[in-house]
């Protein structure tokens, strides 16, 4: 069986990574494709470092099982009553569009955002607690994440200090580089790393602020030319925001857009002068772009959803994910390693 080979480039989203959960779990039953590098961002990065823990232990089937361990755990689920629980959400709950306004309408939900508008999380958390690390934890347990082999991560974050990107590879991805990654600074106190290019302790923020996903480590930390993107934020929304809550999601998306639609940009440019000859032969390379996305079903979410793990609506995410990525195997599964899928011109230029 011939085999096909992609690089992954997972964005951040909060709890809508579980999106990319459903994509990745679909993306691992094709037995002749394989991943050579993950580029990863907040969410983004905590799959990453599921699917590579899950990869290094057990293969194809150990990803999947980590994948859904993560965010089953994050959603308070038992594994053992997923299956059956997971059903009967499917059955009963409201449309997705329902569960994100009954979430932003919830007073949880509205009294934690006007805290978080008046206190930073060094006044509310002084003891700097965070969550998501004892399940970062377990993931490290499970297999090397840090580890050379395939697939190779590649974790942004932004310096605080000098507000560019630092992305972590080898042994570098570390629990506190995958926290660093996820690090929303009205949520959680900076993540602290030493650099060894400084020499010094440097705090960092979500790497969303620079790179969701960052491309360029792909260009340069592995071979293979063709990149699959996983979408978590939509670049397109139909309807414009009038509520305070629909115009801070819609700047959040776009700000968490813009790096991406920069390199893309970049990306377009290189082909197109290769194409024309302008470059010569060899002086840069080609890269085909390659995208999975469901823009009708995010745009129905709004920002509190991202910071709520619903059970129903993660399992909602990860049927639509899973939907996705089948869609684009049935249309573009044979243009990997051809050509790209995605015309980037038509889909992220500046008209």
């Amino acid at each position: 069986m011939a085999k096909k080979r992609i690089n992954l480039a997972l964005q951040g989203g909060g709890a809508h990574g579980a999106f990319t959960w459903g994509a990745l779990d679909r993306l691992l039953d094709e037995e002749d494709i394989e991943v050579e590098a993950i580029s990863a961002t907040s969410a983004g990065a905590m799959n990453a470092a599921a699917f590579k823990a899950g990869w290094a232990s057990g293969g194809r089937e150990g990803a999947r099982k980590a994948l859904a361990g993560f965010w089953l755990r994050l959603a308070g689920v038992d594994g053992h009553v997923a299956e059956v629980l997971g059903d009967w959400l499917r059955a009963v709950a409201p449309s997705p569009a329902s569960l994100s306004r009954m979430l932003e309408l919830s007073p949880t939900v509205l009294g934690t955002e006007g805290l978080t508008r008046m206190f930073s999380p060094y006044q509310l958390n002084p003891l700097g607690f965070h969550p998501l690390r004892s399940m970062v934890d377990d993931l490290m347990e499970q297999g090397d994440v840090g580890c050379k082999d395939e697939p190779k991560l590649m974790i942004a974050a932004t310096n605080v200090r000098t507000g560019k990107v630092r992305v972590f590879t080898g042994d570098e991805v570390t629990t506190d580089a995958i926290l660093a990654s996820a690090c929303l600074p009205t949520i959680f106190q900076a993540i602290e790393i030493d650099d060894p290019k400084t020499g010094r302790r440097e705090a960092y923020w979500d790497g969303g602020y620079m790179g969701n996903p960052a491309l360029f480590p792909l260009f340069y930390q592995s071979e293979c030319r063709d990149i699959l993107i996983v979408h978590i934020n939509p670049i397109e929304r139909n309807d414009l925001p009038f509520t305070s809550t629909e115009i801070l999601n819609r700047i959040n998306e776009i700000s968490f857009n813009a790096s991406l639609l920069r390199e893309l940009r970049a990306v377009d440019l290189v082909n197109r002068l290769i194409d024309e000859g302008i470059l010569p032969q060899g002086r840069m390379t080609r890269n085909r772009i390659h995208s999975v996305a469901d823009d009708d079903f995010m745009s129905q979410l709004g920002i509190a959803s991202k910071m709520t793990p619903s059970k129903a609506l993660m399992v909602q995410l990860m049927d639509a994910g899973h939907a996705a990525m089948d869609r684009f195997l049935a249309a573009h599964k044979d243009d990997i390693g051809k050509q790209s899928s995605v015309d980037l011109q038509a889909v992220f230029g500046s008209a």
